[in-house]
């Protein structure tokens, strides 16, 4: 289902630093929006089409988190940008992120790939999560500037927490898979 997806670890590996841009901060504040936005897309789409209330929930939550992080981190791009100026890497960046990352970390939006079921959906969402936690240690691993590695490292974090509840949920869901909450046993 998922297949169609690179090995981001085989990547990080085999790449050059000519191949690398040299990230700026507010580069890694754009390269984490594009991931963020991904995500919001993803669990928005997710929570309408979840069945389970518990599902429905959970989605609805990482997509609110995902807008808070959109609005915190273009915040913070604002206020770099101007000090910045010409320092952003720009179009390089940008061709960089689109021909390795973009759409590859969450499903695109324009891809068929649609979860049949709550279970699926979960299966994606944990599968895109680590493909983000992924892409990001990726390019921290090569990374020296201590701003653009602190940027990577929280948003880590943040996805590595995404993570956890996701399968967290779809274990309680394996333990009780008719969808209902569990009842203490009725006294006889």
């Amino acid at each position: 289902m998922i297949s169609n997806y690179p090995d981001f670890s085989v990547m990080a590996k085999n790449k050059t630093s000519a191949e690398v841009p040299s990230l700026q901060c507010v580069d890694a504040l754009k390269m984490s929006l594009c991931i963020e936005k991904e995500g919001l897309i993803y669990y928005e789409k997710a929570a309408r089409r979840a069945v389970d209330p518990r599902v429905k929930e959970v989605f609805q939550n990482l997509a609110d988190e995902e807008k808070e992080h959109i609005q915190t981190l273009q915040e913070k791009a604002r206020f770099l940008k101007p000090a910045l100026g010409k320092h952003s890497s720009g179009a390089s960046l940008d061709v960089f992120f689109a021909q390795t990352f973009k759409g590859k970390v969450f499903p695109d939006e324009k891809e068929k790939q649609q979860a049949a079921t709550d279970h699926e959906a979960l299966g994606i969402g944990i599968e895109s999560e680590k493909r983000s936690i992924e892409v990001l240690s990726s390019l921290l691993e090569n990374e020296k500037k201590i701003d653009v590695r602190a940027i990577f490292l929280h948003l880590i974090a943040e996805e590595k927490r995404h993570l956890q509840i996701l399968q967290t949920l779809r274990d309680s869901l394996q333990d009780n898979p008719r969808g209902k909450p569990e009842s203490p046993e009725e006294p006889e």
